[in-house]
């Protein structure tokens, strides 16, 4: 039966992307792991590989096209002993299995029904026996959608396709789920995409009512000269997850100021004898070292929200906000706490140039527990940053300025003073704890030989 490729989710906050050019073209054979398209997604331009092998029989979405929805079928891909004929006659029965509830529905749908089980005692047999086990059916007599390759491999590995979940168009059974069956058996993977996918859409919802509507406001406009600005993706995703986090995440703020006069001095006198090697470390490399060791130092505070729980991190896995065009990303630097500063100084680099460029792989811009907002080069003195779902806080830094102070031993005198404001989930923690966590960070920045021991 011909099978639909669907505009696969190539990021979690991925809703729609542009399918920016094909690599193959109809009559093109296919196999497990081929390039097939170009997809820009909300962060980055990636490609998309084949979950299965046989033959693209049609291209349904043409490249260039903008704005596909996840989950729409792109393409149609032939099995073995298929044609393009084939495709029209099997229209129906894609759309019986959108999801559990259509499938409910199906017996009450009189043309529809008929394909599969046509399929489960004429065409599965008779196309498939030279090379392919017929697909099986459950226990309630429907079949088991395999792909010819998945089914070669389950027979050669003795499993029960009945047993096995797949990850496919429609719940397929391809290659990498028989090949993976038995880590799938014994761990955990499946049930994860469930409360995954049930979580994305609610932010969704409850983002929509964020104001008046375009055409209310272009009325309101209409004796005004304006210019309308189409959202890209990316700013699409940045509105709807800071709406999300608005009006989901109880947010309070706590708030210090830095003297940073002795780590200026070390900065200055590091970088003199790091200028061989080509390192100059930056302040946002001491704040992001800070940070890591602040999250070990209290480790309560080193967790996420994760919906009806709370999921504390060993290691210090800190993102930092960088700002492209037309939005941000907020790449992570991961076990932060274990590197030097020059290696982070040179991986936080490396993150933003491919940030601007949009070529960070979402491995590298997912995950986290923490996150740190700089705006100090623009010379904001303070502000307050929106937490990222699901981090447990962010820390919002503003500029380096030189203000009278009171010394010591009660003189005035004057010195590098540094504000910021930490963001916290109340959820994940609370004001001590909060308070605890700023404490040591303002801690490490204030002595900042610290950071080396």
């Amino acid at each position: 039966m011909p099978t639909e490729i669907l505009m696969p989710a190539l990021s979690p906050t991925m809703e729609e992307g542009t399918l920016a050019k094909w690599l193959v073209k109809e009559g093109d054979e296919v196999a497990s792991g081929d390039l097939l398209a170009e997809i820009e997604t909300d962060k980055a331009t990636m490609e998309f590989e084949a979950a299965d092998e046989g033959t693209i029989g049609k291209i349904l979405i043409e490249a260039g096209t903008e704005g596909v929805k996840v989950n729409t079928p792109i393409a149609v891909l032939l099995e073995e002993g298929e044609d393009a004929s084939d495709i029209d006659s099997a229209k129906p029965a894609p759309k019986t299995r959108t999801d559990e509830k259509a499938k409910e529905k199906t017996p009450d749908d009189g043309a529809k029904p008929a394909a599969p089980k046509a399929e489960k005692g004429g065409d599965a047999s008779a196309d498939a026996p030279a090379k392919a086990p017929a697909a099986p059916t459950d226990e309630k007599g429907e079949r088991v959608f395999a792909s010819p390759l998945a089914r070669r491999i389950a027979a050669q590995k003795g499993l029960d396709l009945t047993q096995v979940t797949g990850s496919g168009p429609r719940g397929r059974i391809v290659k990498a789920d028989v090949v993976d069956a038995k880590a799938a058996a014994t761990s955990v993977p499946a049930p994860e995409p469930g409360p995954r996918a049930e979580k994305a859409p609610a932010p969704a919802a409850g983002a929509a009512p964020a104001g008046p509507d375009a055409e209310t406001v272009k009325a309101l406009y209409a004796d005004r000269e304006t210019e309308e600005i189409k959202l890209d993706g990316m700013r699409k995703i940045v509105a709807a997850r800071l709406t999300e986090a608005k009006q989901t995440i109880p947010h309070f703020y706590l708030r210090r100021d830095i003297r940073m006069d002795a780590l200026m001095s070390f900065r200055a006198d590091l970088n003199k004898q790091l200028q061989a090697r080509g390192v100059k470390l930056s302040v946002n490399d001491f704040i992001i070292k800070a940070c890591a060791l602040a999250l070990q130092a209290v480790p309560d505070a080193n967790a996420v929200w994760a919906g009806d729980r709370i999921l504390r991190l060993k290691p210090s896995d800190v993102a930092v906000a960088v700002a492209v065009e037309g939005g941000l990303f907020t790449p992570v630097l991961k076990d932060a706490e274990m590197k030097s500063l020059s290696a982070l100084s040179a991986e936080m680099k490396d993150l933003a140039t491919r940030a601007r460029d949009r070529k960070l792989a979402p491995g590298e811009y997912q995950g986290g527990s923490f996150a740190i907002s700089n705006l100090g080069m623009y010379g904001i003195d303070n502000f307050d940053a929106v937490i990222n779902p699901p981090h447990g806080a962010i820390l919002a830094v503003g500029a380096g300025v030189r203000k009278p102070v009171v010394g010591k031993d009660g003189e005035v005198t004057t010195a590098t003073v540094m504000s910021v404001t930490l963001s916290v989930d109340h959820r994940v923690i609370d004001g001590a704890l909060g308070a605890k966590l700023l404490q040591q960070i303002v801690k490490n920045l204030e002595n900042p030989m610290l950071m080396l021991a």
